[in-house]
């Protein structure tokens, strides 16, 4: 294994580690949210939760770099305090990681909340429990494996994701290069030996992680 395929490979599985971690503390709060809460603009943030799922990565990575570029909305005046942006940084590539796979995480761990019996949550709030304790001590308890499995298919999501990470973070070996970044490099140079290896790693990473979310999602059940 060459040092390009060394970097790409730990890159891509730094940047899916940080996604996954990220998709976590925001992802499930907002699963929750959507799941046991009504409230106004619910309907809004559903879609713009779901479309990163429906839309080509490479209009999601251009919004992003409407949003975070260094003439961006946000990445503008960041720009212009700190002299630093996001773009074409490794950062670029978990936010673009993160926003692919976040819709995963929040369907599927939205679907094993609204699956917990209700009747357990009313006797937990009826015992004097609030409404934040019963979250924590009796829905996500009960919703946990739906809620691991949603992880572990938005952390394959991140591992595999090219279009966004193209656009906002590029494609700089050893910095930004991930592995179907890696992949697109080598057969547009002609390195077929080492598309077939980033190929077959990726690959075997992906068939490992579905593995671990049927049986997951099956436990859930």
């Amino acid at each position: 294994m060459n040092p390009e395929i060394r970097s790409a490979l730990w890159l891509s599985v730094e940047v899916a580690v940080a996604a996954t971690a990220l998709n976590a503390a925001v992802g499930i709060p907002l699963a929750y949210a959507l799941a046991r809460r009504r409230f106004h603009g619910r309907g809004l943030v559903d879609l713009v939760v779901t479309l990163p799922l429906i839309l080509p990565p490479t209009v999601t990575g251009y919004y992003l770099i409407v949003l975070l570029g260094r003439r961006g909305v946000l990445g503008a005046p960041l720009y212009t305090l700190s002299g630093w942006t996001i773009a074409f940084t490794p950062y670029a590539a978990v936010i673009a990681a993160t926003v692919m796979a976040l819709p995963l995480l929040v369907r599927t761990a939205r679907a094993a909340i609204e699956s917990v019996d209700r009747d357990l949550e009313r006797a937990s709030l009826t015992l004097g429990r609030s409404q934040w304790r019963t979250a924590i001590e009796v829905t996500l308890p009960l919703a946990r494996n739906g809620i691991l499995a949603g992880l572990v298919l938005a952390f394959a999501r991140a591992l595999g994701e090219f279009g966004a990470t193209l656009m906002l973070a590029g494609n700089i070996p050893g910095k930004t290069a991930t592995m179907p970044l890696a992949i697109y490099t080598a057969v547009q140079t002609g390195e077929s030996d080492e598309a077939l290896v980033l190929v077959g790693l990726l690959t075997a990473l992906s068939c490992l992680v579905l593995v671990a979310a049927g049986r997951l999602g099956a436990r859930a059940q």
